[in-house]
């Protein structure tokens, strides 16, 4: 039997490499970007077309590369960062293990540019799937720059598992806003499509939390420090009343490289409980400094989780140190159950001048002596009651003498009841009643959650949130089809606040908004205007209904197309729908149920939840048995 074992070719194991280190174009951002870390740059500028697809390019001013180490930085395991294997367990550096530029070249078509400040030239290599196809000197500034087209042009499969390019560049975002708010002291700028998204200055780190959020961020943040033996904590996090439904302005960063703890999140969490509102989540930008020995961040391809030596003290610490941040900015609430009330000024006293009291002595008075004199009684209060007759006449003023004084016997009875209508149910043979014989109403509400509703041999139970939800859901749906979205106009504009990627992702769906009944007017840095509404929503559901479409498409993450548009209809009817616990009118009632069997699908909601019960008469004689 022949031998079966064989080696693998060089190109195809780097393939096999690139699909741990490259998932998507987000990937390739972040390797570059950390590689021109290392070379200690001090401006980065990244540009990207068609979300990375098409182009990923780098360019820094940091210390260069050599023609040897430009030749030899595509080669596997090929590095700088470490000589022994001891070296992992003390870094300080982004890129160790020599596998990104090797694993971007086998799927890519990558140009790099490089030079040194000592050499006269620099250095250009090309190469194509692994493939060198041009090495020569060439004239460039000091630093690198890195060209990455046509990702995965070699491995058809893995670009197919691509999504749209509007949730590639949000991973793309997600990536730069990582080194950027780790790495303050050096300027960021951000380029897609010849559009610059970001251009972040160098300072500090909360000025950088604001460049990269808004404005309106500054105001929300809550200083955390503190320095100890086993782990140095600074950073900030947000106020209570900020905290947010979604998971999305957290970030812990240990040792400048951001990393993804479930346990840590429970530490602060733990931190703010009793202080966020139910269902919200706390923000927060944490950094952690620790001593390298004593954490381990190869256990993850992606190098986004470290196991730390000694995670309980850490939990403890980080705890507690957020605990005492919120204490210390008068954020957490303070009761003393020990204070005496008793002593404190009346409100109403505040300001008033104390005046001091005056004693009346009646110097005459001898208690030895007698008084023969009949006392009386003087008792004064503060109002005189007097008691006042009724006055039985004032009530027929006005009226005539033979409507009010006559006798009962002189009343005329006969005509008294002439004009009453007496109301009867009719036997019908028809489940719904015609326009003629709808002299009562069909439907009642039972706990303000439910509509019940009668029919020929039963009743129906509605569910009056998912029944809402289901009739916004297609018409949302159908005016964004056939762009028919009717909106009422604003008196005054709506301003509304949302962070920089918020607003990114808004303006990607401005256009499906419109079709919905959204009308937009100027939108500055951080600040959306709308001047119109879609007729069923209401003024003060408009920021929470874009929060939550904002939420949803971070979540979810739509493919193109029709299902970012149907993520969209679900999404804000969802919000515009009645709450359970809202009382409705019985024209309420009616309407809502004629809507809901003008429907496609009555039956189930927009998330496949049953909408209706409908119970058989049959089945009710059955409990009475």
């Amino acid at each position: 039997m022949a031998d079966i074992i064989a080696l693998l070719p060089d190109h195809v194991a780097n393939q096999i490499a690139a699909g741990e280190v490259v998932q998507r174009p987000a990937s390739v951002v972040k390797e570059l970007l950390e590689n021109a870390i290392d070379a200690k740059a001090t401006s980065i500028t990244l540009i990207v077309k068609d979300a990375g697809k098409t182009l990923v390019q780098v360019t820094d001013n940091g210390i260069g590369m050599s023609t040897t180490d430009a030749r030899l930085s595509f080669e596997r395991h090929a590095t700088s960062k470490i000589k022994i294997a001891d070296d992992l367990f003390n870094l300080s550096t982004k890129g160790f293990r020599g596998e990104a530029l090797a694993s971007i070249a086998a799927i890519a078509h990558v140009t790099l540019k490089t030079k040194r400040e000592e050499d006269e030239v620099g250095t250009e290599i090309a190469i194509e799937g692994s493939q060198v196809t041009s090495q020569e000197p060439a004239v460039a500034p000091n630093g690198t720059t890195i060209s990455v087209k046509n990702l995965f042009y070699n491995i058809p499969a893995r670009r197919n598992f691509l999504k749209s390019n509007a949730v590639e560049m949000r991973h793309i975002i997600d990536e730069f806003h990582r080194v950027a708010l780790a790495h303050p002291s050096i300027a960021l700028v951000l380029t897609h499509n010849d559009n610059a998204l970001f251009n972040l200055p160098v300072s500090n780190s909360r000025q950088r939390i604001v460049n990269i959020f808004g404005n309106k961020t500054n105001e929300k943040l809550v200083p955390v420090a503190e320095d100890t033996e086993i782990v140095k904590v600074s950073g900030f996090a947000l106020k209570p009343e900020f905290g947010k439904k979604s998971r999305g302005e957290q970030f812990f960063f240990v040792n400048n490289r951001f990393i993804k703890s479930p346990y840590l999140h429970h530490a602060v969490s733990a931190a703010f409980e009793g202080l966020l509102k139910q269902g919200t989540h706390p923000g927060y930008f944490l950094f952690l400094e620790v001593d390298p020995k004593s954490i381990d961040i190869n256990i993850h391809p992606t190098k986004t989780e470290i196991k730390f030596d000694d995670e309980h003290s850490i939990y403890a610490m980080l705890r507690a140190t957020i605990k005492h941040a919120l204490g210390q900015f008068n954020v957490a609430p303070v009761l003393d159950f020990n204070k005496d009330t008793g002593f404190e000024t009346p409100y109403s006293y505040a300001k008033k001048h104390p005046s001091a009291p005056k004693i009346e002595v009646d110097s005459s008075f001898n208690p030895f002596v007698e008084d023969t004199t009949p006392k009386q009684r003087n008792i004064s209060f503060p109002f005189k009651r007097e008691k006042k007759q009724p006055q039985w006449e004032s009530l027929y003023v006005g009226l005539k003498d033979d409507d009010v004084l006559s006798k009962p016997s002189d009343i005329d009875t006969s005509s008294a009841f002439d004009n009453v209508e007496y109301e009867s149910d009719e036997i019908t043979g028809s489940l719904f009643t015609t326009s003629e014989e709808q002299t009562t109403h069909t439907t009642f509400q039972l706990q303000n959650k439910y509509i019940i509703s009668t029919i020929k041999n039963g009743m129906l139970v509605i569910h009056q949130h998912l029944a809402h939800y289901r009739v916004l859901y297609e018409e949302l749906l159908k005016n964004i089809t056939v762009n028919e979205g009717v909106s009422q106009q604003l008196l005054f504009p709506l301003q509304l606040h949302f962070s920089k990627p918020d607003l990114v992702i808004l303006e990607s769906l401005k256009e499906a908004l419109e079709h919905t009944g959204f009308v937009f007017g100027e939108t500055e840095e951080d600040t959306i205007q709308l001047t119109g509404l879609p007729i069923s929503l209401t003024e003060s559901l408009a920021g929470s209904t874009l929060e939550k479409l904002v939420r949803d498409i971070k979540e979810e993450v739509p493919d193109a197309g029709f299902s970012q548009n149907d993520l969209l209809a679900k999404s804000m009817a969802k919000s515009m729908a009645i709450k359970s616990g809202t009382t409705l009118s019985k024209e309420a009632q009616e309407h809502l149920v004629h809507r809901l069997f003008a429907c496609k699908e009555p039956s189930v909601s927009p998330d496949n939840t049953a909408v209706l019960v409908t119970i058989d008469a049959n089945d009710l004689d059955k409990k009475f048995q």
